[in-house]
């Protein structure tokens, strides 16, 4: 019923989250073995073992004939969108400005999603192998590359660490788990698909406790404070400019290579997206000790919400679009 109206769950639980942080902060903020932030940690590797065993090696060595089109969405995903949001910089130095700024390059260098690039794919029409390849493919680049475009920032930030650690935790929180499910999809691969909806619950339990503990502790360090209307207006803008941007982009550079519409399709859906999964989950590894990490996460919560909502309606536009070709 929320989604015939226009609102997904997922994105209400997650303000849901963040009022209950504001209200009740003490639980989230809790430090210990047993705390929720330490169940995150463990939640992590969960999530990546699970992405694993849903991965099919079969599909994805099926999936490299269309090498224009990956070299298109991983370039999209890891050069042109940490650079638009690099050249920006310039502009936030110094000002109160720069901790948005900081959190919007750290999502522009996250992997493009899995699961909602295959949906909108799907509805509108367009190359569904591809978009399984490029997306997971995405996903393994991410646990190196995303580090390696913030490792100068994270090092000048309060609680920052040299990259080195940093890929260590990620090699055994995130790529281990990930090999193992891959190593064990022949046998357990379908079970992940028969069971995918109560797995993607699981996903976004453990992303919600995550969303829950870093607002609890921004909220109880009262890091919120410098925040205005005015500034969350202008981020809510500034995430809905740089969608179009690189959506135009996209479609630009897929004309110049001649991409049937097929092609077209998953170029601008896989290359436009970001991973709400990977960003919490890398925020924990990479900004840990960095009280500002709710700050940090804003821009991506902002810019998730933006691309549900605009992928949804260019997704059915497509396909009504295919349907009236067909007629």
């Amino acid at each position: 019923m929320l989604k015939k109206i226009g609102l997904d769950p997922f994105v209400l639980a997650l303000l849901g989250m963040i009022v209950l942080a504001r209200l009740f902060p003490g639980p989230g903020a809790q430090e210990g073995p047993w705390s929720l932030d330490r169940l995150a940690s463990y939640g992590v590797s969960g999530i990546f073992f699970l992405y694993g065993l849903r991965l099919s090696v079969v599909e994805l060595a099926g999936g490299l004939k269309r090498w224009r089109l990956h070299l298109l969405v991983q370039l999209s995903c890891f050069l042109f969108f940490p650079l638009l949001v690099l050249l920006c910089k310039p502009l936030f130095v110094g000002s109160s400005w720069e901790v948005l700024w900081m959190g919007s390059f750290f999502l522009a260098a996250l992997p493009s999603t899995v699961s909602s690039s295959v949906v909108m794919v799907s509805i509108a029409g367009g190359n569904i192998p591809a978009t399984i390849f490029n997306a997971s493919i995405s996903s393994l680049l991410g646990v190196f590359i995303t580090p390696l475009w913030m490792q100068g920032l994270v090092r000048a930030q309060p609680g920052g660490h040299e990259l080195g650690p940093i890929v260590l935790k990620l090699v055994l929180q995130v790529l281990v788990p990930v090999i193992v499910g891959m190593l064990l999809h022949r046998w357990g691969g379908g079970f992940a698909k028969r069971h995918k909806r109560v797995l993607k619950l699981f996903d976004q339990t453990v992303i919600l406790v995550i969303v829950y503990t870093a607002f609890s502790v921004a909220f109880e360090k009262k890091l919120f404070a410098g925040l205005t209307a005015g500034m969350l207006a202008g981020l809510l803008l500034a995430m809905t400019g740089l969608f179009w941007t690189i959506l135009l982009f996209i479609r630009t550079v897929c004309r110049w290579l001649h991409f049937d519409r097929a092609d077209t399709i998953t170029a601008i859906f896989c290359g436009s997206k970001k991973s709400l999964v990977h960003g919490t989950v890398l925020s924990k590894l990479l900004f840990a000790g960095n009280p500002q990490v709710a700050v940090l996460l804003l821009p991506l919560m902002l810019y998730h919400a933006l691309q549900l909502v605009m992928a949804s309606i260019l997704a059915g536009k497509w396909n009504r679009e295919a349907n009236k070709q067909t007629v």
